[in-house]
């Protein structure tokens, strides 16, 4: 009968009772009315329909005022639902309703617009699959305390599964049975190391999102048949580019390192050659090695630890393109005329030697600062070529429509005890943009090849921004005093890059800059190409970083497929209508947990950083503003409250719209934007958190 009542309540947008439901569809029976009764509880009970206090039934696809979906706790309190191809709803910690940290919840919408905001009714599902804490006695009994000191749980660990545990272990558990309210028994399925231990407090936030540090014995035991150089065999139909000026671009720091470029020049056109690790070659499907891949989805880079998608034997080894050595590829060469335009390209498997490994340093001296550092004199006219094109290329995108947000990022500075010893920003110069553009170049390439076939592919797709949303961040923008020139008819790339331009000058650029990306989708894969918005690209993929990516390793495997093996049989192409639907939205998943676990990991370090600095001074800028006071970042890109509880001489009063919190009395305002000077009063590692209190305003509204 489910099924009878589903499509029934399809095209109902009015809530039945039990009775107008059975009149509906006909039940003429006492039996079939008891039915019926136990049918609703039922689909009630799996939240495919709602029931209201007057007793009556909707379907919940039909009531837009309800979503369900896991919720994601913020450190600040607050709290977001993340919903999927919906944008994400606004959860205020007072709106929680004891919901904690990755819990399937059912919310209400109270309020739509640019910050849309939703009310917990009710907890669906707690999900505590990946339970991460620190080992305790009390009474004799092993227990664990949740790192999320959200989760106000009594936990007991099982005796079968504690016998290594000492007190300050740092463990992942698994919620066995629930023994009363908020109590439960648990079995202890890892030791992590033990608090104080360097890494373990990293290795805590990794394991919180399923960000596993260690390679099952199937993995290791395929890992043994991998060599350690590549074979003369494995070049056969593979074409020799070891003779070509090949070499690559990272960071210092940088081991994993997948790509590799070239360059020749004409008169009228550049050939372009982006080079990729051919990690295919390695990882194949329905192997160990290739299922773990797929499970992890992504490397996750946290602080100054790297948990690889593949084991250091394949990410820094036989897979990476080191200077010297040679190593299999796919290669993308375009011809590329003067105006961007890409004239021609060819796509094939090849092998390469690099001739040097670079870093982003060094090259930017020679393109910023026309230094040569030693080494590099061989290179200096290819690499101010490279940056010739390179400009070519981004004002190409730039005429189109591409978006630059430039959002800051920190650096995490650690001692060889891992411990945070500084924070910096990171800079970005030419070599970065450099690379950049021309991986850009390469995906784009790819993805249209692709694309024009008409093959099942994946796609990294960014969709149209919501039209309200923007329309709110004008609101705010001129809530804020400033006027926006450009007319926001049509929701483009172009629209959004003028918007983005005339705010540059304007002292809450970055803040503002940050909203707007906010109101913006968020990018991720999927099968059907609905184009990338922030890139203004029609046909864009992940083909460049098949070492650190699931998707990127899928497109290659798609690529040999399709143009080496020519296979368009229909069994391959029913298989992959279905594989790639799934497979990209498990990639999106484990990128947003990668995402947070690095966030979470940035907010601790900041944390344990500034613990050696209680007491100082520091200028910053009010970046966020909230009911229970507003958030202060510093140059360096941490961030602390200034709570409201400590602003002296007046009662403040929060007003949304204008991001702002305002005096009762005094009419003083703290306003988004705002610079001011702040004290620290306190900071936890622990709980990542980082307290200011106001020393001096540097520039107050109130005197202009």
């Amino acid at each position: 009968m489910k099924e009878q009542v589903l499509n029934l309540l399809k095209d109902i947008h009015e809530a039945k009772t039990l009775i107008e439901i059975n009149d509906l569809l006909n039940l003429t029976t006492v039996e079939e009315l008891q039915t019926l009764t136990s049918t609703l509880d039922e689909l009630v009970n799996e939240y495919l329909v709602f029931k209201t206090k007057k007793d009556k039934y909707l379907l919940l696809a039909n009531c837009p005022g309800l979503k369900i979906g896991k919720i994601a706790i913020n450190k600040k309190g607050f709290g977001f639902l993340i919903l999927d191809k919906e944008d994400d709803i606004y959860i205020d910690a007072e709106n929680l309703n004891g919901a904690i940290h990755n819990d399937t919840v059912l919310v209400e919408i109270i309020k739509k617009g640019l910050k849309p905001e939703g009310r917990v009714l009710k907890i669906v599902k707690r999900n505590l699959d990946n339970l991460v804490g620190e080992i305790y006695f009390a009474n004799d009994k092993v227990m664990l305390k949740p790192d999320d000191d959200k989760l106000k749980l009594t936990i007991f660990i099982t005796n079968e599964t504690s016998k290594n545990c000492v007190e300050g272990h740092k463990v992942l558990c698994s919620l066995k049975k629930k023994l009363n309210t908020n109590t439960y028994l648990a079995d202890c399925l890892k030791i992590l190391g033990h608090k104080d231990d360097a890494g373990v407090d990293i290795l805590s936030i990794a394991y919180k999102y399923g960000i596993n540090n260690e390679f099952s014995a199937e993995v290791l035991h395929e890992l043994d048949k991998i060599p350690n150089e590549v074979d003369p065999s494995e070049l056969v139909n593979r074409k020799d580019l070891t003779n070509e000026i090949i070499f690559t671009i990272d960071g210092a720091d940088t081991k994993d390192i997948d790509d590799a470029i070239s360059l020749t020049y004409d008169d009228d056109t550049y050939t372009l050659g982006v080079h990729i690790a051919d990690v295919s070659h390695y990882v194949k499907e329905n192997t160990a090695l290739g299922d773990e891949a797929y499970n992890r989805g992504t490397s996750a880079y946290l602080a100054d630890t790297v948990i690889p998608m593949l084991p250091h034997k394949l990410s820094n080894g036989i897979c990476s393109l080191n200077e010297g050595v040679i190593r299999l590829t796919m290669s993308c060469v375009m011809k590329i005329n003067h105006a961007g335009d890409i004239i021609s390209y060819d796509i094939f498997p090849s092998y390469i030697k690099s001739r040097k490994k670079m870093t982003y340093h060094e090259v930017n001296e020679i393109l910023e600062h026309k230094s040569i550092p030693a080494g590099y004199e061989p290179y200096k006219d290819i690499l101010l070529k490279m940056n010739e094109l390179a400009k070519i290329l981004r004002k190409k995108k730039v005429s189109r429509g591409y978006i630059e947000f430039d959002i800051d990022e920190a650096k995490i500075i650690q001692d060889e005890n891992g411990k945070a010893i500084d924070i910096q920003k990171r800079t970005r110069g030419d070599g970065e943009n450099l690379i950049e553009d021309f991986m850009i170049a390469a995906n784009e390439t790819v993805a249209t090849h692709i694309s024009n076939m008409e093959l099942p592919f994946i796609y990294r797709v960014h969709a149209l921004p919501n039209t309200e949303k923007i329309e709110d961040f004008l609101n705010l923008v001129k809530a804020l005093g400033y006027t926006i020139h450009t007319k926001i008819t049509e929701i483009t790339p172009i629209t959004m890059q003028r918007l983005l331009n005339e705010l540059k000058d304007k002292p809450e650029f970055f803040i503002l800059s940050s909203l707007l990306l906010r109101s913006m989708k968020k990018a991720e894969y999927s099968k059907t190409n609905i184009g990338h918005f922030g890139l203004a690209s029609k046909n864009y993929t992940h083909f460049t970083s098949p070492i650190r990516r699931l998707p990127d390793l899928i497109v290659h495997r798609l690529l040999k497929t399709y143009l080496i093996k020519k296979d368009y049989s229909m069994s391959t192409i029913d298989y992959l209508e279905s594989y790639l639907v799934t497979s990209a939205e498990h990639a999106s998943e484990r990128e947003v947990a990668s995402i947070n676990a690095e966030r979470d990991v940035d907010d601790m370090k900041m944390a344990e950083y500034m613990e050696s600095h209680i007491g100082e001074e520091y200028d910053g800028i009010i970046s966020s503003v909230t009911n229970f006071g507003f958030f202060v970042q510093l140059p360096n890109l941490i961030e602390g409250l200034v709570h409201v509880n400590t602003l002296k001489g007046d009662y403040y009063n929060y007003v949304p719209e204008y991001l702002s919190l305002i005096g009762k009395s005094t009419k003083k305002t703290y306003r988004v934007g705002d610079n001011i000077r702040v004290k620290v009063l306190n900071a936890s590692k622990e709980t990542a958190l980082i307290d200011f209190e106001i020393v001096s305003d540097k520039y107050d509204r109130n005197q202009e």
